[in-house]
């Protein structure tokens, strides 16, 4: 469980770094055009980054701190859902930005379960001090 969390930590600390520091850089890439206005999804980048730090620091005893896990993995459900509301409904996202979904949420899924399944049995979800 830690390795996975501080996998997870690493890789969205430097995801949030690259969106925060370089944040035309992923619709160059993907042949996007750029918004106007890049707050938003810097401020994306800065959550994803602090999502970083919360799977570093619950690392170190996931059982303990399994809310921050919980967290993480409903983030890593909402988005995709979001995603999809946008794309097939509102019409207001381009394919292209599921992309950022592959790696910042789908990948994820199934640790961050198990990683709860195992809370769970472990615990029965009491919070512990």
């Amino acid at each position: 469980m830690g390795a996975v969390l501080q996998l997870a930590a690493v890789y969205n600390v430097i995801w949030g770094a690259w969106v925060v520091l370089l944040p035309e850089h992923f619709f160059e890439i993907t042949h996007m055009p750029v918004p106007e206005n890049l707050t938003i999804w810097q401020g994306m980048g800065m959550i994803v980054g602090v999502y970083g730090i919360g799977y570093w620091l619950a690392s170190y005893d996931a059982i303990r701190h399994w809310p921050i896990v919980l967290v993480g993995f409903l983030g890593k459900i909402f988005g995709p859902l979001g995603f999809l509301m946008n794309y097939f409904i509102l019409e207001s996202v381009p394919f292209e930005f599921s992309y950022t979904l592959y790696t910042n949420d789908l990948i994820w899924w199934v640790p961050f379960f198990l990683i709860l399944k195992t809370v769970h049995e472990t615990t029965n979800w009491k919070l512990t001090a």
